[in-house]
């Protein structure tokens, strides 16, 4: 019986040295790949095992990465703009400030993933399973969350009237803040279900843990 032939990508990084550490890492996998501050635009990476790879501050915009693993990787600080995530494992990833506007990551495994300070401004997670995670300080204005679903996640994200949540499900601790047309307020509790629920979600917030404490907003002091 015949081995099965190992992965390689469509297209190799435009840039040379991006290129370089690919084909290096191909001839020899025992290791982690090393992308960090690479650029890999150009790239056609779908479906390749990236799994703990170390990718802090790449830049991936625009690269396909449909139904690639990133199980346990470091993209913290990447540039994944426009970058096709469909179907990708994203478990346990470390995604903190890095960049997903107009990413597509429809279908994709967000479990114990970390986002805290990312623009996903856009960026659409029609099906994603975003369970456990961090968000924090998450972007999602304009972003499309049809059908995706939630599973105690703290959920203290930016929204919008163009945020699209119709048939997203689950359960978060909030508050959110929602941005509309008299600035930004943060919503919470049975406001934030009902928020949601006129906009065609199924979501529970769950109440805090432990005592309350203030919430310091920006120019209006403690609350």
């Amino acid at each position: 019986m015949s081995e099965p032939m190992a992965w390689k990508p469509a297209a190799f990084p435009a840039d040379p040295a991006a290129a370089r550490q690919l084909r290096e890492w191909l001839d020899d996998t025992s290791y982690d790949l090393y992308g960090i501050e690479h650029d890999f635009r150009g790239a056609r990476l779908a479906n390749g095992d990236f799994s703990s790879a170390w990718l802090i501050d790449a830049v991936l915009s625009g690269v396909d990465l449909a139904s690639a693993s990133f199980y346990r990787a470091d993209l913290s600080g990447a540039d994944l703009t426009g970058a096709n995530l469909a179907g990708a494992d994203l478990v346990r990833a470390q995604l903190d400030r890095a960049v997903l506007r107009s990413a597509l990551l429809d279908g994709a495994d967000m479990v114990n993933s970390s986002l805290h300070g990312v623009d996903a401004s856009r960026a659409s997670f029609r099906g994603t399973r975003i369970m456990g995670a961090s968000l924090f300080r998450l972007d999602l204005r304009g972003a499309d969350l049809t059908d995706a679903v939630l599973t105690h996640n703290t959920f203290k994200v930016i929204v919008d009237d163009n945020t699209v949540v119709r048939g997203l499900t689950g359960t978060v601790f909030g508050p959110v803040t929602v941005v509309d047309g008299e600035g930004s307020r943060e919503v919470g509790g049975a406001e934030l279900e009902a928020w949601l629920g006129a906009r065609g979600a199924e979501v529970q917030v769950i109440p805090p843990r432990g005592p309350a404490r203030q919430v310091h907003i920006e120019g209006k002091g403690p609350v």
